[in-house]
């Protein structure tokens, strides 16, 4: 299984960014396909996730600002970013499972694979 993900940037506050996670080596439509961000000096925080039925998560920071889509003929994953602020800069990472369930769609330990991670840079 690989997870390859691209679109990260440097980006001026307001602005926006598209994330790619492309997958391979896994049944796409039956996983749970998340994006986690990691700043300096802090833990991995969820950002939104996007399940096999389609329903989709975010953490409240992000709520009407990022959008997690999913291309099932792709089989790739996108975080569309809109009105970046500062703190939003982070290392961002995708993420899939296929056994994560709802309550547990915002742990990071419950998804088996991981790619390697996009910078994401946003200045005032």
């Amino acid at each position: 299984v690989q997870l390859q993900a691209s679109g990260g940037g440097l980006v001026q506050a307001g602005g926006s960014l598209r994330l790619s996670c492309a997958t391979s080596g896994l049944t796409f439509s039956r996983y749970t396909m998340a994006w986690f961000r990691q700043a300096p000096g802090k833990e991995r925080e969820f950002v939104a996730a996007i399940r096999w039925t389609s329903s989709t998560h975010y953490v409240d920071s992000v709520k009407g600002r990022f959008t997690i889509s999913r291309d099932s003929a792709k089989n790739t994953v996108y975080l569309q970013m809109n009105n970046l602020k500062p703190e939003d800069t982070a290392v961002y990472y995708c993420a899939a499972d296929s056994g994560v369930i709802l309550s547990t769609v915002k742990v990071p330990s419950q998804y088996d694979y991981w790619g390697q991670g996009t910078l994401v840079t946003v200045s005032s």
